[in-house]
């Protein structure tokens, strides 16, 4: 029998997708689940303005996020510190679909995530991101070529599909057509992956 398959939209400049990644590790675990992770990347100015255009009442969800997020950040020993400007993040994100094609994913995965929230890691230099590539095991000339070449379309494909669902943040997880959204949502996945097993062991 295939595993069951929750989609996870992610994207690495969010902390809250961040502190999202070990309880989806431990979710997929405990219930043999398949996970297909996908780039959704977050186009900041747009829900929380400009860094120039910003309100006060903006700095102050801002804030307040970030704080949030490093308590969580703190439980799993974590280091989350506030990025140094606004980043767009795409060569990351074209290495996830990367990495997960070519078998590297999951060192991939948690070293971009671990050091860009070290501020490490540069997401927005593609000199950067091939390097993590190669460290990983990867081919940084072979990722070069996609994230300069198709890598681009694709993940406006991608992202258009997403928001075509519904989708409109990160983490969201979607399992059999349903969303959830943010990590405090895992719980409420976890109960409806419990009742698709038993409606469908019922059959």
């Amino acid at each position: 029998m295939s595993k069951p398959v929750v989609r996870v939209y992610t994207d690495y400049k969010s902390p809250y997708a961040f502190i999202a990644v070990k309880p989806t590790y431990e979710l997929a675990e405990a219930l043999d689940l398949e996970l297909e992770w996908l780039p959704y990347t977050l186009r900041i100015s747009e829900y929380l303005g400009s860094v120039e255009e910003r309100t006060e009442h903006s700095w102050r969800r801002v804030r307040y996020s970030y704080m949030d997020a490093r308590r969580y950040a703190n439980k799993q020993g974590l280091t989350l510190k506030g990025p140094k400007r606004v980043y767009d993040g795409y060569y990351a994100s074209a290495g996830m679909v990367f990495a997960q094609r070519t078998g590297i994913f999951r060192p991939y995965h948690d070293t971009v995530f671990e050091t860009f929230w070290k501020r490490e890691l540069d997401i927005d230099v593609l000199s950067e991101v091939s390097a993590l590539i190669g460290s990983v095991g990867g081919d940084p000339a072979a990722f070069e070529a996609y994230a300069e070449g198709p890598g681009r379309a694709e993940q406006d494909a991608i992202v258009t599909e997403a928001e075509a669902m519904g989708v409109f943040g990160v983490p969201t997880f979607v399992f059999e057509g349903e969303l959830f959204w943010g990590g405090d949502r895992i719980d409420l996945l976890r109960e409806r992956i419990a009742e698709s097993r038993a409606a469908a062991a019922s059959e």
